[in-house]
């Protein structure tokens, strides 16, 4: 078994969040061998969050949710209506985390998912950091956390590299907020697969594992040997959740925003338990050495 708790990302099983939808997932995820299902609440307006909790502590499965925002709904923006509408966002979201029975909130949460046309203002980033600290504060009352996916330069003009998140973490001042590493954006924004993760060391709380393509693990070009060896080094023992997309499994709103326009995979059952067993070896190779 690993030291970390591995997850498996919904979107692997089906695209919503109906209660069939829910079932399929849950039964899938389980099915696989997995710890912890990430569910993200792009559609959580069809979420019944009462039956998805009984359903996941039936299955033995912890939850991590996570999302981004919308143009429309962005915490970054000049404007103050714009960034009043992505506050209620990231406060309901926290809430159906916590509901859910989770402890951990992630995601990009900070802006919009997508392509800005500008670089962020200081006006912007000065309401992303006042918006997060109070989300902070909302979530330590509830006994959580809020996790900094750092994404690369084409979904947000926030946070893009470890060392943006840090800064963004230290201006927001919170013990609660830590940050979230994912290798399929390092490959973009990052110089190599260790330094950003001895860079941001015990303030590491949650990682994504995805290929380049975002497809099956081990059949892309990343270098996630040097990954996990840092992992290992920095004695992290957190959640490790596989993320990947494929035009086979599509979320009308989120495939759209991630730009999700091949078909990669179409088994995601089979996918999952590949992508299971690659992280548990890699895990155990570099703790062997």
């Amino acid at each position: 078994m690993s030291q970390n708790p591995l997850g498996v990302h919904a979107l692997v099983f089906a695209g919503g969040t109906t209660p069939d939808e829910m079932s399929l997932i849950i039964d899938q995820t389980a099915a696989a061998g997995y710890d912890i299902l990430e569910l993200s609440l792009h559609d959580s307006p069809n979420l019944d969050v009462a039956d998805a909790r009984g359903k996941l502590e039936a299955a033995g499965l912890g939850i991590v949710c996570s999302r981004g925002l919308a143009f429309t709904a962005d915490v970054s923006s000049d404007d103050a209506e714009v960034v009043a509408r992505g506050a209620r966002l990231l406060h309901d979201s926290l809430q159906i985390t916590h509901d859910l029975g989770g402890t951990h909130f992630t995601g990009a949460l900070y802006s919009a998912l997508g392509k800005y046309g500008h670089a962020l203002s200081s006006a912007g980033r000065a309401n992303v950091v006042a918006t997060l600290k109070d989300l902070a504060v909302d979530a330590q009352d509830k006994g959580m956390t809020l996790g900094l996916e750092i994404c690369n330069r084409y979904e947000t003009n926030v946070i893009n590299t470890a060392a943006d998140a840090l800064r963004l973490a230290d201006d927001i001042g919170h013990d609660n907020v830590v940050i979230h590493l994912d290798t399929y954006h390092m490959n973009i924004e990052e110089d190599d697969f260790s330094r950003p993760v001895r860079l941001v060391g015990d303030r590491l709380g949650y990682v994504h594992i995805g290929e380049n393509h975002r497809g099956f693990l081990g059949s892309g070009h990343l270098d996630f040997a040097s990954f996990f060896h840092a992992l290992a080094d920095i004695d992290y023992t957190g959640p490790v959740t596989f993320e990947s997309f494929s035009s086979a499994v599509v979320s009308p709103t989120l495939s759209n925003d991630l730009a999700i326009w091949r078909n990669l995979w179409n088994d995601g059952p089979a996918l999952a338990r590949h992508a299971l067993s690659f992280m548990t070896n890699q895990i155990a190779t570099a703790r062997a050495v």
